[in-house]
C-alpha cells in the first residue's frame, strides 16, 4: 500500500512538472505555439479546408450527376374522362364518365445528367481556385497578427516583470534609508522635513508597485489568451527583457529592400482584383447558351391494391434520353446592366490596388522610422539610466554627510525611477516596433 501511494504520489509531481515545462517558453516558443493554438489561427485554417471543400463543390456541379427516385401515388378518388356514348356504339346524344387506369401506381426511376458547356460554370471553377488563395492569404496574414500580437503580450509581461522587480529595489533601498535617516533625526542630527520627503517618495514607489503588481496577472492573462491557453494557466516566460532586445536590434534589417509586392496586404488586395475580373467574366457568361444532356430510365407498375412486392406483380420499364440546350436571346438590358455594374466595381478595386500600394510604401517606411527611433532611444535611455544612477548616488552621499538637501535627493530619485521606468520602455519599444515592420512588410528576421 505504501508502495502504491510512493507511485501515484510520483506520477502525480511527474505531471505537474511536466505540465510546468510545457507552460514555459522563449519567445520562439511562444509564437510557434501560438500559431498552432491561438482560436484565430486554427479558424483560419479552417477557412482554408472549408475553401478546399468548396472548390470541389464548384467543380463537382460539371461532373456527371446520378440521382434516383421513387414515386407512389394512391388514388382516393379517381379523376374520370367524359366522352360521347356514340364514339363506344352507344346513344346518340349521351355522354360516359370513364376513369382510366388503376387506383395505385409506383414509379422507380434513375437519371443520369451531365453539363456540357455553361460559361458561368467556367468561370465559378476560376473563382473557386481565386477562393483557396484568398483563404490562403487571409490564414497569412491572420498567423503575421497572431505572432506581432505575442510578441507585444510577451514583451508586456517582461516589462511588468521588470518594472516589479527594480520597484521592489527601489522599495528596500527607501527603507533602509529611511531606518538610517530616522535615528539620524531621532538624534537631532537631521530636520523632520528630510524624513518626510523620503516618506513621501517611498510612499509613491509603494503606490506603482501594487499597481504592477495587479498589471501583471493582467499581462499574463493576455499572453494566456494569444497562446490559446486558458486565461489563467500558469506561465512561465524564459527570455528577459535586456537579452531578447539585444536579439531584436538589427541595423542590418533597416537597409534590407522591402517590395510592396511581396507584402499580404497587397496581395490580398490583388485577389481583390482578380475577383472582380471574374464577376466581370461571369456577368458576360449569362449571354451564352446553357447544353445539357441527361439519362433518364425506370420501372412503373399499376394495381388496384397495394401489391406491388409480389413476385407476380407486373412492372414496365422505359428509358429515355434527351439533350437541353438554353439560349439567351433578350433580356430587357438586364444582363448588361449587370455587367456595367461588375465592370465599375472592377475599376474601383484597380483604384484600391494602387491605394493599397501607396499607403503600404508609407506604412513600411514610417515602420522603418519608428524602429530606427526605438533603437536610437534605447541607447539613449541606457545612457541616461547609467547618469541618472551616478547622479542619485552622489545626491545620497552628499545628503547623508549633510552637504545636498533632501529637496535634492529627492529630485534624483525621482529622475532615478524615471530614467528606470524609460528605459524598460524603450526596450519593449525596439521589440514592438521590429515586429510592426516585420509584420507590415511580411519580412521575418528571425
Amino acid at each position: 500500500m505504501r508502495n502504491r501511494l510512493t507511485i501515484i504520489f510520483g506520477l502525480i509531481i511527474t505531471t505537474f512538472t511536466y505540465a510546468q515545462e510545457n507552460n514555459s517558453f522563449t519567445l520562439q516558443e511562444a509564437i510557434d505555439y501560438a500559431l498552432e493554438n491561438n482560436r484565430a489561427a486554427l479558424n483560419a485554417s479552417h477557412d482554408i479546408d472549408a475553401a478546399y471543400k468548396q472548390k470541389w463543390e464548384t467543380t463537382a456541379t460539371g461532373l456527371p450527376q446520378l440521382n434516383a427516385a421513387v414515386d407512389y401515388q394512391d388514388f382516393i378518388k379517381q379523376q374520370v374522362q367524359v366522352f360521347p356514348s356514340s364514339a363506344f356504339g352507344g346513344p346518340e346524344g349521351e355522354y360516359s364518365a370513364v376513369a382510366f387506369g388503376l387506383k395505385q401506381n409506383i414509379n422507380a426511376s434513375a437519371t443520369l445528367s451531365q453539363l456540357i458547356f455553361d460559361g458561368s460554370y467556367l468561370v465559378g471553377l476560376q473563382s473557386a481556385k481565386v477562393f483557396l488563395e484568398i483563404s490562403k492569404n487571409a490564414k497569412i496574414k491572420t498567423d503575421l497578427e497572431v505572432r506581432k500580437s505575442v510578441i507585444n503580450a510577451y514583451g508586456n509581461v517582461l516589462l511588468v516583470e521588470e518594472s516589479a522587480t527594480i520597484l521592489e529595489k527601489n522599495r528596500a533601498a527607501l527603507e533602509k534609508n529611511l531606518i538610517e535617516l530616522t535615528k539620524i533625526y531621532e538624534n537631532g542630527l537631521e530636520e523632520e522635513e528630510s524624513v518626510e520627503q523620503l516618506k513621501i517618495t517611498l510612499s509613491g514607489v509603494e503606490s506603482a508597485l501594487s499597481n504592477t503588481n495587479r498589471l501583471k496577472k493582467v499581462a499574463y492573462q493576455m499572453l494566456n489568451i494569444n497562446l490559446g491557453l486558458p486565461i489563467d494557466t500558469p506561465t512561465i516566460l524564459a527570455d528577459n527583457l535586456e537579452s531578447l532586445t539585444a536579439r531584436q536590434i538589427d541595423l542590418n534589417f533597416l537597409g534590407r529592400p522591402f517590395e510592396v509586392e511581396n507584402t499580404i496586404d497587397y496581395q490580398i488586395a490583388a485577389n481583390d482584383k482578380t475577383s472582380k475580373e471574374l464577376l466581370v467574366k461571369f456577368e458576360k457568361s449569362k449571354a451564352l447558351p446553357t447544353v445539357s444532356s441527361f439519362l433518364s430510365g425506370g420501372y412503373v407498375s399499376y394495381s388496384d391494391n397495394f401489391d406491388f412486392l409480389d413476385t407476380n406483380q407486373k412492372y414496365y420499364g422505359y428509358g429515355v434520353f434527351g439533350l437541353n440546350i438554353k439560349i439567351p436571346i433578350f433580356s430587357s438590358g438586364m444582363r448588361s446592366a449587370s455587367t456595367q455594374r461588375a465592370m465599375i466595381n472592377l475599376e474601383k478595386a484597380k483604384n484600391d490596388l494602387t491605394e493599397t500600394q501607396q499607403r503600404l510604401n508609407l506604412q513600411i517606411e514610417t515602420a522603418k522610422s519608428d524602429y530606427q527611433f526605438a533603437i536610437e532611444d534605447y541607447e539613449n535611455k541606457k545612457q541616461n539610466l547609467n547618469l541618472a544612477e551616478r547622479i542619485e548616488q552622489k545626491n545620497q552621499t552628499k545628503f547623508f554627510e549633510g552637504i545636498a538637501s533632501s529637496f535634492e535627493l529627492r529630485q534624483a530619485q525621482i529622475q532615478l525611477y524615471t530614467a528606470q521606468q524609460e528605459f524598460l520602455q524603450a526596450m519593449l519599444d525596439v521589440i514592438n516596433n521590429k515586429a510592426a515592420l516585420e509584420t507590415i512588410s511580411n519580412t521575418i528576421n528571425n
